[in-house]
């Protein structure tokens, strides 16, 4: 019996094992799965969107800046620069496509200029463009230096790559060395036509991801200036970390180098400033950026990780958790932790984001600490697929193989269109949205493709290269051979931390987890079940509760009755015979004296708002659907809601000084979303004498029927300070507003709940109008106020009465009676033109005529 048990067992470990093993046929398989999704991305750009910067999958053509609706700060990375062919070109290499690259590198020198007269965000272009043309530099030297192709090349991408490493240095004409958030390619930052440079503050990773590009720039063509400029930036902002918690914020004032969002995490706005003090020390051998990486590192794991989460915590108080959400870029982080050797919390991080993306298809742009959505968008983003490569090369464990599959799956069953890959406008529903970002083919398919790829297969050994945030490939030779620029030094000491093995070397296989293929099993088991997907249902009313009953060396009857537990010896015969378990002696029988639970958050119902036109054309019949905010003015405790004329704000994204507040004072501002915090707009506009502020989605056709309402938030900081009132449009309804103002010019909404718009407390049903009909005598005029009815050639206006009720009406003195008794009007479009000819009709009377059947007159 024994021997068939174990032998039971040995063959269940190996069903179980075998079931994630992938045989070298199945990843072909998928490979080729990838190469297949990869050209039906990149051929649509190529046919429906080259040579502009993007392609709009749904509308099968490309996006032009200017001539599409603006979305706010996502158009900061169109440049008029062909974008996503740029941001492509080394994973054409990758892929093998060796004849598209060729191809796409002559159509770059061709047709791509960089001096055009748009403003755009130097870390974006700096990640994508100036990231892309040296990674595609690179490949083609790469290639020549083979000696069977690119033979006609002449560095030409690389001499690209400076001149727009020249175009973006103007950024860093600051006082404090940290870059202006925005360039315009052709004017720079201070001239009078570069309509940007009024900026003042910036995000931790826009200033700090600056390095791996400036400085290969800076190797490869011997100007040391890039590198220079880089560097400084880096060592502003580790001069103004946190010294007590080693921490930096999310915003920074460029000139003075003060904090304006002290919030402290490793997702969006201080993501890649972490990966490019690791990786810099990759690149370029210097050890100032691992001794800071690893300080930071220390702070992250002090305070932010608690695995499997990674939250946000004030830099001042590391201590306190500044909000209840986590947002998706933070899926990088755990392939960053490969690099650094901390394989453990890796490991869980990784496998709480696949449990969220098995319950909701992809990651939302942003999820709660309990997963369930907070934003829902997702716009193809491959930080969760970079991850999975990274967790794939570190263990081998095919279980990475198998999340790889399944992210390729869901690609195609919930992103693929005829024109591409669209993004999903919310998780929720399924909707898509009119947009591929470059970064999808730059980023998404290299890290699938070398997931199922062995090295043989590569057309390069991919070891000797590093991975920018844009997935870029850099040699890491650059450090020996090319000259270094002048180092950083850090302010000495530095502060002592206690170091690990991996501190100053490369993660070993072997040291992690030696003869021990199970390692990251053991770990993901405890976070399988996260949220509460595929839990199997459990009958047993037993249940194992693990406690630490000698930390504080208390004994654990003690220690149990401090938490409200109390403990009674059980008879262990009994407890056989109750439960049919194994004998075991120190057995207790546990007795609750204290409830204990878990509390759940309730799902926060979301009132709906309204934006009603009530100026004239509108008169109310125009109501718009909003939602409200979770700060500012609640105008649920509004009786009457609040009145105003709207103003459109000028920058329109209201993150930076307002510029028109003369105009805005005491009118209701019309702002984009984007670029920066709700709260940080709401307190901007508040400070130049808005009454009341209407967000309106950057997110091109969002509308109210297919998003889900939702509540706007603050930005982490106290907003007791604002008192506006706040509502927020989609983009469908809120062009419908902007279209109002821009026709009419004084347009006056008022906001308030919907279930308090004006005139719906009022039963809704037709006007009924009653019309005395008589002859007048011939030559008798008219008294007072009259309504004309014209007979058409050809028409019925009345029905003709027997004659004998015509008497009889006659008889009781003329009594009035509905209309619809006495006659019927033909057709309402007829009806309303005659009512316009009617002569003598006063203003009322003509208001009668341009009221449609069940609406109510103002």
């Amino acid at each position: 019996m024994l021997k068939t048990l174990l032998l039971t067992l040995l063959c269940g470990w190996a069903s179980c094992h075998e079931s994630q093993h992938m045989t070298p046929e199945e990843k072909s398989v998928i490979r080729d799965q990838v190469v297949e999704m990869f050209d039906h991305a990149y051929g649509s750009y190529m046919k429906y969107a080259y040579p502009a910067d993007e392609l709009m999958p749904l509308s099968c053509r490309g996006r032009v800046r200017g001539l599409e609706p603006n979305r706010g700060d996502i158009d900061d990375s169109l440049g008029k620069f062909s974008l996503t062919l740029i941001d492509t070109l080394d994973t054409l290499v990758v892929l093998n496509k060796l004849d598209e690259f060729e191809e796409g590198v002559r159509k770059t020198l061709k047709d791509v200029r960089l001096d055009n007269d748009v403003v755009v965000s130097v870390f974006e272009t700096n990640i994508r463009v100036l990231g892309g043309l040296l990674g595609a530099h690179v490949m083609a030297d790469m290639l020549r230096k083979r000696g069977d192709r690119m033979q006609w090349y002449q560095d030409e991408l690389l001499h690209m790559a400076k001149e727009l490493g020249h175009r973006l240095l103007p950024a860093f004409n600051t006082t404090s060395g940290l870059p202006y958030p925005r360039v315009n390619l052709k004017h720079g930052v201070v001239s009078p036509l570069s309509r940007t440079g009024t900026e003042s503050d910036t995000c931790t990773a826009c200033a700090g991801t600056m390095i791996l590009e400036f400085a290969a720039l800076s190797r490869l063509s011997g100007e040391t200036v890039f590198e220079e400029h880089a560097r400084k930036a880096l060592d502003v902002l580790w001069e103004k970390r946190q010294r007590g918690s080693d921490l930096v914020g999310t915003v920074i004032n460029i000139h003075s180098g003060d904090w304006v969002r002290r919030d402290s995490g490793v997702g969006a706005g201080i993501d890649s400033y972490y990966e490019y003090l690791m990786k810099a020390y990759i690149l370029l051998g210097d050890s100032v950026f691992l001794e800071r990486f690893n300080i930071h590192y220390s702070a992250i794991m002090k305070y932010i990780s608690q695995p499997p989460l990674l939250l946000n915590v004030h830099m001042h108080n590391p201590t306190v958790s500044v909000r209840s959400w986590m947002d998706s870029l933070l899926a990088f982080f755990p392939g960053l932790q490969v690099l650094r050797g901390d394989l453990k919390p890796a490991i869980e991080t990784h496998e709480m984001l696949y449990q969220v993306t098995k319950q909701h298809k992809f990651l939302p742009e942003a999820f709660t600490t309990e997963f369930r959505v907070h934003w829902g968008q997702h716009p193809l983003r491959p930080e969760f697929a970079e991850s999975t490569y990274y967790l794939y090369k570190a263990t081998g464990d095919p279980y990475y193989l198998r999340v790889g599959q399944s992210i390729v799956e869901k690609l195609n069953a919930y992103a693929r269109v005829p024109c591409g890959f669209a993004a999903v406008q919310d998780v929720r529903t399924g909707t898509h949205e009119d947009r591929m970002d470059s970064f999808f083919l730059a980023e998404m398919f290299k890290y699938l493709y070398l997931l199922f790829s062995e090295k043989s297969q590569l057309p390069f050994d991919i070891d000797d290269y590093i991975f920018t945030t844009e997935a870029h490939l850099l040699p890491v030779s650059l450090s020996t051979t090319q000259a270094p620029c002048r180092p950083n030094a850090t302010d000495a000491p530095p502060v002592v931390h206690e170091e690990d093995p991996f501190t100053y070397s490369c993660p070993s296989v072997q040291t992690l987890f030696p003869n021990n293929p199970s390692f990251a099993k053991t770990i993901r088991d405890g976070y399988k079940y996260l949220t509460g997907v595929g839990r199997p249902f459990n009958s047993i009313p037993v249940r194992e509760i693990e406690l630490p009953l000698h930390d504080d060396g208390m004994e654990p009857v003690e220690f149990l009755k401090s938490m409200g537990i109390s403990l009674t010896p059980m008879n262990e015969a009994a407890l056989g015979e109750a439960r049919g378990l194994k004998e075991h002696k120190g057995v207790y029988r546990v007795k609750l004296v204290a409830q204990l639970s878990q509390a759940v958050e309730e799902e926060e119902e979301v009132v709906p708002h309204i934006v009603q036109l009530i100026s004239p054309p509108f008169l109310g019949r125009t109501v718009l659907t909003a939602g409200p905010a979770k700060f500012g003015m609640d105008l649920t405790k509004q009786e009457h809601g609040v009145k105003g004329s709207i103003v459109k704000a000028s920058p329109y994204t209201a993150c930076g000084p307002i510029e028109n507040a003369d105009q805005l004072r005491g009118h209701i501002a019309l702002a984009l979303r984007g670029d920066c915090m709700f709260a940080g707009k709401a307190r901007r506009l508040q400070e130049a004498g808005a009454t009341g502020v209407i967000f309106i989605d950057h997110r091109d056709g969002s509308n109210i029927e297919d998003s889900p309402l939702f509540q706007m938030v603050g930005d982490g900081d106290s907003t007791a300070d604002l008192t506006l009132p706040l509502v927020f449009l989609f983009s469908r309804e809120g062009a419908l507003l902007t279209t109002a103002l821009e026709e009419h010019h004084n347009v006056d909404v008022l906001l308030l709940p919907k279930e308090r718009q004006l005139g719906h407390d009022k039963p809704e049903q037709p006007l009924g109008v009653n019309i005395k009909f008589r002859l007048a005598g011939e030559g008798e005029a008219a008294e007072g106020p009259t309504l004309e009815f014209v007979l058409e050639k050809g028409e019925m206006l009345l029905e003709e009465e027997e004659e004998e009720e015509e008497e009889q009406g006659e008889e009781q003195g003329e009594e009035e009676q509905p209309l619809e008794e006495e006659g019927q009007l033909v057709g309402d479009a007829e009806s309303q033109r005659n009512c316009e000819k009617a002569s003598g009709a006063d203003d009322e009377d003509t208001a009668l005529c341009d009221s449609p059947a069940g609406s109510e007159q103002p």
